[in-house]
């Protein structure tokens, strides 16, 4: 399979219940939102990369910020963020969308590709890195990144009903064995119990921990922050006891 464009699309909004505004937090002098986008478009497999927040007033800010960077953003439903990805991915003619979320500053660019790369060479409709309970995960919380095709995407927004499959954008393509052609993407060893997301003031505090650690390297990986926990193990215990939020099936 050779896509033409793929599309990386990084939903986004003020609204976090645990960390209300985090998404424009700041970072080592600079918005999270802005570190999101700036290593998404390091990824070399990227053809566009575009902010998709709501059409909520709330999200005012990140469109201003959007507008202020250059970032490309487009605005759609606040609850159906199926319908916002599907969206999206028309407006920017994609023919395989990158999911990210914008409370991930340390996502990888070579992560991305590696799973890009992953999905394109085995044919599959959806490849993850990271998925849920009780599918499994051997990659940090923090790092995640789905991928899939557009057609995949389109059967699932013309299919799904449920509103934890129309939140949570992709459930309908991977919770039902058969449904899809499905690739989880692992590391061994497994560090899926590493917590390096920003959904609590206590996350925030551990990302702006490790962005002054790297100083003003910019370019720093994913195996880069493994290698600064293994000297600081005591890094960890400042988020140590959050808890991972995961869809709800009946919520």
């Amino acid at each position: 399979m050779t896509a033409e464009r793929i599309i990386v699309i990084i939903q986004a909004r003020m609204s976090s219940t645990r960390l209300p505004g985090k998404v424009l937090k700041d970072i080592a002098g600079r918005p999270m939102l802005a570190w999101v986008v700036d290593r998404a478009r390091k990824a070399r497999s990227a053809t566009d990369v575009v902010v998709a927040t709501t059409t909520d007033s709330s999200d005012d800010p990140i469109v201003s910020f959007c507008m202020l960077m250059g970032y490309a953003c487009t605005r759609g439903s606040l609850t159906d963020v199926l319908d916002r990805y599907y969206q999206a991915a028309r407006q920017y003619r994609a023919d395989v969308i990158v999911r990210l979320t914008a409370d991930c500053p340390l996502i990888d660019p070579a992560e991305i590709d590696h799973v890009v790369h992953e999905f394109l060479s085995s044919g599959v409709d959806f490849a993850a890195n990271r998925l849920p309970p009780p599918f499994g995960r051997t990659y940090p919380i923090g790092l995640d990144t789905e991928v899939c095709s557009f057609e995949a995407l389109e059967q699932a927004w013309n299919e799904a009903r449920k509103p934890y499959q129309r939140e949570h954008v992709m459930p309908y393509l991977y919770e039902i064995p058969g449904r899809f052609k499905v690739l989880r993407v692992d590391h061994d060893p497994d560090y899926g119990d590493l917590r390096w997301t920003v959904d609590t003031p206590q996350d925030l505090e551990l990302v702006r921990a490790i962005f002054e650690r790297m100083g003003e390297r910019e370019d720093f990986g994913w195996l880069d922050v493994l290698a600064l926990f293994e000297n600081e193990p005591e890094l960890a215990r400042l988020n140590a006891g959050i808890n991972q939020k995961f869809y709800n099936k009946h919520g």
